[in-house]
C-alpha cells in the first residue's frame, strides 16, 4: 500500500550556459546547467542539465531537464531524479516535471509523484503530490 502526501516548499534555482548556443533560422539552441536549493519539506539540492529552444516567436520556447535531487523528503533521506518536459505556446505554457520511475535512493526508494511550481511575489514555490512504498 501507498502513503500518498504533498510536500509544500520554496527553491532557488541557478543556471549557468554551457558553451555557446547553436542559432540558426530565428531558433536558438541552448544547454545548461542546474543547480537548486529546495526549503520545506523537501530539504535537498538539485543539480542537473538543461536543453532549450528559443524560437523568433516572443513567448514560444521548449525544454527538457533531468535533475537529480538528493536530501529530505518530510525527513526520509536518499536522493530521486526529476525529468522536466516543458513548452510555450506564445506565452501558454505547459509543463510536466516528474519523478523518473525508480530512481530513488536510500529511503526515497520506489518514489513516485508529480511536482508543480509556480512564481508568486518572485519567489519560486512548489507542490510535490508524492507517493512511497509501504
Amino acid at each position: 500500500m501507498s502513503n500518498t502526501r504533498t510536500a509544500h516548499g520554496s527553491f532557488s534555482v541557478e543556471m549557468k550556459p554551457q558553451g555557446d548556443p547553436l542559432a540558426h533560422e530565428g531558433v536558438t539552441l541552448g544547454r545548461l546547467t542546474l543547480h537548486k536549493r529546495f526549503e520545506g519539506d523537501l530539504e535537498a539540492t538539485g543539480e542537473g542539465q538543461m536543453l532549450t529552444a528559443l524560437t523568433a516567436v516572443q513567448g514560444s520556447a521548449g525544454y527538457v531537464a533531468i535533475e537529480r535531487v538528493t536530501g529530505t523528503l518530510h525527513g526520509r533521506g536518499g536522493s530521486f531524479v526529476f525529468q522536466h518536459t516543458g513548452t510555450m505556446d506564445q506565452g501558454a505554457q505547459q509543463l510536466s516535471i516528474v519523478v523518473v520511475p525508480d530512481s530513488g535512493t536510500g529511503e526515497l526508494a520506489g518514489l513516485r509523484g508529480s511536482f508543480r511550481l509556480r512564481i508568486e511575489g518572485g519567489r519560486h514555490l512548489y507542490d510535490f503530490d508524492y507517493s512511497l512504498p509501504g
